[in-house]
């Protein structure tokens, strides 16, 4: 100790004693880290987590939480990132380079298709929109450019569910890198490194934010995969771009991870309640869930997801035609306990309509539905007060 309590304030000699252990991880905070001398310094690499060399290459929380996330999905390596949106853009910049072409599915998450329309068209790599549902559409469009497909299930916001099995066994096919965007599944409804018949992509990426974190208050996501190779290359550009995250939002999603499961049979289960309700009433002319009869892709979310019969706590309608937008606001706008809000996987049942037409390509033709769509996250409310909100406010039809 020495004489100047401010200096022992700093360096203080107690350490407590080890063998602490309690059901919740503790959490480490650090942008510096402390090593014992200068050879243990140069020994240390973080990306194997032998050990540790600086806080945005990790702690102990967010390499506990990269290890949970990596069994989830099924797979082997996992990088934490800032956001879903920033798990996508660390496997585009990791993986694509000027000259290349990247596919995407014309009904993929938004972002996903301004990302490759601005920063990756800025930086001399195209991209093509493909139809999901038609895998003709797929094969034909990957040519000596393509290095990377991009998939999603089901589709954003019209949730049509794709052969995912049969557009991964074409670009495996092609020698073409497969990336799923698995935040729906959750790796909960279906495993992306087993699809069955030895096909599996080669990478998943998954919005924390949604199903694992859990609370609508955290913003995180995760790009995994079972292959070395692709690892070390988006560990190397995660580490070059300054990707982290914090320790605080790491153990916030650690917390939620053992009731995950129990959640998202909670939303799945007032979800199909919900759009089975929705789909006799007169203001409704569809109900997209691929889990219900007659949903676009509906026989392909059973072969894949029936197993586990999981299906999320998503789905979308679109209203009658003789409805106008406006009206389907007021609609929107006279719900009490849904709010009008992005994202989903929380305790808050969320509703948003959308111009889906402004959201898909003309040219393809993939969405040909007259009358606006809104669609539902439900969240953990009681489904008998949930639906007396929807009720109240079809007045607002009117």
């Amino acid at each position: 100790m020495s004489n100047k309590p401010v200096t022992d304030l700093i360096h203080h000699a107690y350490l407590p004693p080890a063998g602490f252990d309690a059901p919740q991880p503790g959490i480490f905070k650090a942008s510096t880290v402390i090593f014992a001398n200068t050879a243990a310094m140069r020994a240390r690499d973080w990306r194997n987590k032998n050990g540790y060399t600086y806080g945005l290459h990790g702690t102990p929380t967010t390499f506990m939480l990269e290890e949970r996330i990596a069994s989830l999905e099924g797979g082997k390596h996992c990088a934490l990132v800032p956001s879903g949106l920033a798990a996508i853009a660390n496997v585009a910049m990791a993986l694509l380079k000027s000259g290349d072409e990247v596919l995407i599915p014309d009904n993929a998450y938004g972002p996903n298709k301004a990302l490759a329309d601005g920063e990756l068209k800025a930086w001399g790599i195209t991209h093509q929109l493909y139809d999901a549902m038609n895998p003709a559409d797929l094969q034909a469009r990957i040519g000596a450019k393509t290095k990377l497909v991009w998939l999603e299930a089901p589709g954003s916001v019209t949730m049509e569910f794709p052969d995912l099995p049969e557009l991964t066994r074409i670009c495996r096919d092609a020698g073409v890198l497969a990336a799923l965007d698995n935040t729906w599944g959750a790796g909960l409804a279906f495993n992306p490194f087993d699809l069955g018949n030895g096909v599996a992509v080669d990478i998943s990426v998954h919005a924390l934010t949604k199903y694992p974190s859990g609370g609508g208050d955290v913003l995180m996501g995760a790009v995994v995969t079972r292959d070395d190779d692709l690892a070390e290359r988006i560990k190397m550009t995660h580490m070059r771009v300054g990707l982290g995250v914090a320790a605080n939002d790491a153990e916030a999603v650690l917390r939620s991870l053992p009731s995950m499961h129990l959640r998202y049979r909670a939303h799945d289960i007032a979800a199909r309640e919900l759009a089975l309700w929705l789909q006799a009433r007169p203001e409704i002319a569809r109900v997209l869930h691929p889990a219900l009869q007659g949903s676009q892709g509906h026989r392909h979310w059973q072969a894949l997801c029936g197993a586990n019969d999981l299906a999320a706590g998503l789905f979308s309608v679109v209203f009658d035609e003789r409805y106008s937008a406006a009206q389907v606001d007021a609609f929107c706008d006279a719900l009490t306990l849904f709010k009008l809000g992005y994202s989903w996987g929380g305790p808050m049942s969320l509703v948003v309509p959308y111009d889906i037409a402004s959201m898909r390509s003309a040219r393809l033709g993939t969405w040909t539905q007259k009358g606006t769509l809104v669609r539902f996250s439900i969240g953990l409310e009681a489904v008998q007060d949930l639906r007396a909100d929807l009720e109240k406010a079809m007045g607002a039809l009117a």
